[in-house]
């Protein structure tokens, strides 16, 4: 099963320090929570980890990334990651194309293009509930890529967004996720007011 998204969220930082971030894949990979690289293999190949919390158990992934390539010029980065969980039941990979944008002095935008596919039983949630949940793992990653830039500036909004970054989830919350899919879900079969397609 093959989903698309596309997201463009706001960066209150200059386009040059969210760039620069931006190519610190160990620090990305840190604004998903659960995430982290474990090792580098050279330049542009990384191995790395998931942990995903559903009540009290935990499940771990395992996987690899890829950068595909670096354009200074556009401020764009391309990453193509592969990961199965460890008792072999579902797989997943993602292939990410992300920019950077400047959009007002001091403002920028992230804007992100993925492909995310899956198999086994990650796959048996079906094509729109794959959606909402991609949907809901890129706009938890987006709020920490947002606020992991900010942190590294200085004055008052640094201080805040700092805190945010301490709080931030060691884990992916399945069952908080699950639980906003759901919302989403009803919301979109009864036309609630804030409802629109995802991606």
């Amino acid at each position: 099963m093959q989903v698309k998204l596309e997201k463009t969220v706001p960066v209150e930082a200059p386009a040059d320090a969210a760039w620069q971030f931006l190519q610190d894949i160990r620090a990305v990979a840190a604004c998903m929570p659960g995430a982290e690289i474990t090792e580098q293999v050279d330049e542009s190949h990384y191995k790395g980890k998931v942990k995903v919390k559903l009540g009290p158990a935990t499940a771990a992934f395992n996987g690899d990334i890829e950068v595909k390539g670096v354009d200074a010029d556009k401020r764009e980065l391309h990453i193509l990651g592969k990961g199965a969980d460890v008792k072999g039941t579902s797989s997943a990979s993602m292939d990410l194309l992300a920019s950077v944008r400047e959009t007002d002095a001091g403002v920028s935008e992230l804007i992100g293009i993925s492909q995310v596919a899956v198999t086994g039983k990650m796959a048996s949630f079906g094509g729109r509930m794959m959606t909402q949940v991609s949907d809901q793992i890129m706009k938890q990653f987006a709020v920490n890529f947002a606020n992991q830039v900010v942190a590294t500036g200085e004055g008052e909004a640094a201080e805040t967004a700092a805190a945010k970054v301490s709080e931030q989830p060691k884990e992916l919350n399945a069952l908080a996720l699950a639980w906003a899919t759901l919302v989403g879900f009803f919301k979109s079969l009864f036309g609630g007011s804030s409802s629109k397609p995802a991606g």
